[in-house]
């Protein structure tokens, strides 16, 4: 049985890799420090990178601010291909003809999606719907109505086009669903489109100039962790604490 460190509180900056959710760092870092209360502020998606803040001990009851602050993003769209999960994981459902895009259309069709919305969340996702997360229900060919969402994106720039592929960056509010704007720019441009690459590179001022990989972490010992873990006090602005 796991014994709780009352000592160890903060939060870890680190850079999540591919193919493992944010649970999972979640679950390594507890068996690391041999600690039970230890959880996220933000989750990734398996097939996302980079930036996600694990909270320790007393830093968990930050979590609700954390989530809450803006996130910027790097990723990629690939064109000319719908998936049922909105990115490269999902069973591709339709393909169409990619049209002739210049960098100025690209760009016309980024602007489009600045500002306060509202966006619909993907029936592969973990909202739950009466009780029940909706990825379960979509794993068995269940699609329900879902409640848009309140959600400001506030810069979305084109970074490479290289058709299929649009590269960009994006910062968008709580709640913001980045395969959902990269399915919805593929109905847009008229021929559907995936995320097929994302990577978050900051939360709030958090940066991933001060993230840990995970191969560092395992490294580590929990001293050594310790030392690493951030104050909330001087993390976070008065009014959260």
């Amino acid at each position: 049985m796991m014994t709780e460190n009352k000592e160890m509180e903060g939060i870890l900056v680190v850079d999540k890799p591919r193919g493992i959710t944010s649970h999972d760092m979640v679950s390594r870092l507890r068996r690391k420090l041999g600690m039970k209360r230890i959880g996220h502020a933000g989750t990734l998606d398996p097939m996302a990178t980079g930036l996600l803040l694990l909270l320790v001990g007393r830093a968990t009851k930050a979590s609700q601010f954390l989530i809450s602050l803006d996130k910027e993003y790097e990723g990629t769209i690939r064109l000319g291909q719908t998936t049922n999960t909105q990115d490269a994981e999902g069973e591709v459902m339709m393909e169409s003809p990619v049209p002739e895009l210049d960098e100025e259309a690209v760009r016309e069709h980024m602007a489009s999606f600045l500002g306060d919305q509202y966006q619909t969340p993907p029936m592969h996702s973990a909202i739950k719907q009466g009780g029940v997360p909706l990825y379960k229900m979509a794993r068995k060919g269940r699609e329900v109505v879902r409640e848009p969402r309140f959600i400001r994106v506030s810069r979305f720039e084109l970074v490479r086009l290289a058709l299929p592929e649009v590269e960009f960056q994006v910062a968008a509010s709580k709640g913001f669903y980045v395969r959902t704007l990269a399915h919805d720019f593929g109905a847009r441009v008229g021929c559907g489109g995936h995320l097929s690459a994302l990577r978050r590179f900051r939360v709030g001022d958090f940066t991933l100039g001060a993230a840990l990989p995970l191969e560092e972490i395992e490294s580590l010992s929990s001293t050594e962790i310790g030392r690493r873990l951030l104050s909330v006090r001087d993390s976070l602005p008065a009014r959260a604490l």
